[in-house]
């Protein structure tokens, strides 16, 4: 039995990988996918390799994926059938809803919609394929490369951001002009509203 955070060497299928959240931002899988087509040959495995899938052991050991639900969607998507994984934690004894309820006070799930709604854990898809688009995801993903705020360790600190930017601006807004979408939100990201966010970087003096 693998002990906590040991990487399981035989391949796992990604379509027995089970989600622990509803959505992912899908611009930041079609970013992972050009990512992984420009990776040849011998260097998928080594790709492969560093970026293992960590997971939780669940009941009848199924593996629950607790990050990368992205990269995991992506390669999919790409057509990769097997991935490496990294076990965190087995709780394959406990029953399922008092798996689902470890996970939840872990932070080990995140269990909203596409609208930033809180769901029951039997929406949640039981594979990658099944992942909602939530294009403040995406957004909330693009402000932190373009400096917005931090990389921070707080669970699923990239939602938290999304929910800010969500009760901001308009879907329609972010779907159709993306780019336009991204300088509103580095505005926002600068504010005091934001203060209370994970890697807030506080306002910027334009003196």
């Amino acid at each position: 039995m693998p002990n906590a955070r040991e990487p399981v060497l035989v391949p796992v299928p990604i379509l027995e990988l089970r989600p622990t959240q509803i959505t992912v931002g899908m611009r930041e899988v079609r970013a992972k996918r050009r990512h992984w087509r420009q990776i040849e040959g011998e260097k998928e495995g080594a790709f492969l390799g560093k970026h293992m899938i960590p997971v939780i052991l669940g009941p009848k050991r199924r593996a629950y994926v607790i990050d990368h639900h992205h990269l995991a969607r992506a390669l999919h998507d790409e057509g990769v059938e097997h991935v490496l994984v990294t076990v965190i934690a087995n709780l394959s004894k406990l029953e399922k809803d008092a798996f689902w309820v470890v996970l939840d006070n872990r932070s080990w799930m995140h269990p909203y919609d596409e609208n930033g709604r809180r769901r029951d854990y039997g929406e949640i898809p039981k594979s990658v394929v099944g992942l909602l688009d939530d294009p403040f995801r995406s957004l909330a993903g693009e402000l932190r490369r373009a400096g917005g705020y931090a990389k921070d360790t707080t669970p699923f600190s990239e939602f938290l951001w999304a929910d800010f930017l969500r009760r901001r601006l308009k879907r329609k807004d972010v779907e159709q002009d993306f780019d336009a979408a991204l300088k509103n939100a580095v505005e926002l990201a600068k504010s005091m509203d934001a203060n209370y966010l994970p890697g807030w970087c506080g306002p910027v003096s334009d003196d």
